[in-house]
C-alpha cells in the first residue's frame, strides 16, 4: 500500500518560510541598518563634543548612560574617533576611557549578533572570490589574533570589520576578547586627547595624538603586507 501523499504547504506554511529565508533576513538587517543611520543624521550625536553631556544625565550613572549611548551610536555607523574624544572630553582619561570601551563592545556584539543572526546564512555562499576566501578563512581559523591585530591597527570602519567577523565562523568569545583587548591602546588614546583638547600643546595631548597616527602608520603596514597574502592565497 503506497503511503499518503504529503499534504500541500498551506500559505501559512509558505510565508513562514519566506519571512525566515536567508535573503528576507538580510533585507531586515539593512533595513535595520539604514533606519539607524538616518536616526544618527538627523540626531547628530557629535554635537556631544561642542555642547557638552545633558545636564540631567549628570552624576555617578552618566558614564553608563554614556557607554549604552555609545555602543548603540556606533552599531548605527558614528565614528569610534568622535565618541573616543567625546567620552575624553566628557568624563576626563579614566572614566572616559571605561566607558568608551564599554560602549565599543557593547556595539561590536550589537553588530556580530546582528550580522550573525540576520546577514550569515545569506552571504556566505557569495564568498567565492579568492581574497574573500582567503579573508574568511582567516577570521574562522585564527579568530582572535585576526580581530586582535584589526583593533590594534585600526584603519578598517569599526562597523564593516563587526560585520565582516559575523559572516565568518569567528566565536563570540574570541571576537569580543579579542576586540576588547586590542581597542584599549587606541580609545586611551583617544580618550586621554579628549581630555587634554583645551590645552592642544600639552604634552599629554601631543602623546596622544602622536600615538593615533603611529598607530595608523601601522595600519597602512599590516595592511600592506597582508594584501599580497591574500591574492595570493
Amino acid at each position: 500500500m503506497l503511503p499518503p501523499a504529503a499534504a500541500p504547504a498551506g500559505p501559512a506554511a509558505r510565508a513562514t518560510r519566506v519571512l525566515l529565508s536567508p535573503w528576507t533576513r538580510l533585507g531586515v538587517l539593512l533595513a535595520l541598518l539604514a533606519a539607524a543611520a538616518t536616526v544618527v543624521l538627523l540626531w547628530r550625536p557629535q554635537q556631544l563634543l561642542t555642547g557638552g553631556w545633558p545636564a540631567q544625565l549628570s552624576g555617578p550613572t552618566a558614564p553608563v548612560v554614556f557607554a549604552l549611548a555609545y555602543g548603540a551610536c556606533a552599531t548605527a555607523f558614528v565614528p569610534r574617533p568622535v565618541l573616543n574624544l567625546a567620552a575624553g572630553a566628557l568624563f576626563g582619561c579614566p572614566a572616559g576611557l571605561a566607558a568608551a570601551l564599554a560602549g565599543t563592545v557593547l556595539s561590536a556584539g550589537l553588530s556580530f549578533g546582528l550580522g550573525r543572526l540576520l546577514g550569515q546564512d545569506a552571504l556566505r555562499p557569495l564568498l567565492r572570490a579568492r581574497w574573500l576566501t582567503a579573508a574568511d578563512r582567516q577570521l574562522s581559523e585564527h579568530g582572535f589574533r585576526s580581530m586582535l591585530a584589526i583593533r590594534l591597527f585600526p584603519g578598517l570602519p569599526f562597523w564593516a570589520t563587526n560585520h565582516c567577523a559575523a559572516v565568518s565562523r569567528m566565536g563570540w568569545l574570541p571576537f569580543l576578547l579579542a576586540t576588547a583587548l586590542g581597542s584599549i591602546p587606541n580609545t586611551a588614546a583617544y580618550a586621554l586627547a579628549g581630555a587634554q583638547a583645551s590645552t592642544p600643546t600639552s604634552p599629554a595631548f601631543l602623546l596622544a595624538a602622536g600615538f593615533v597616527v603611529v598607530s595608523a602608520l601601522g595600519a597602512l603596514v599590516v595592511a600592506w603586507c597582508k594584501r599580497k597574502a591574500l591574492r595570493g592565497s
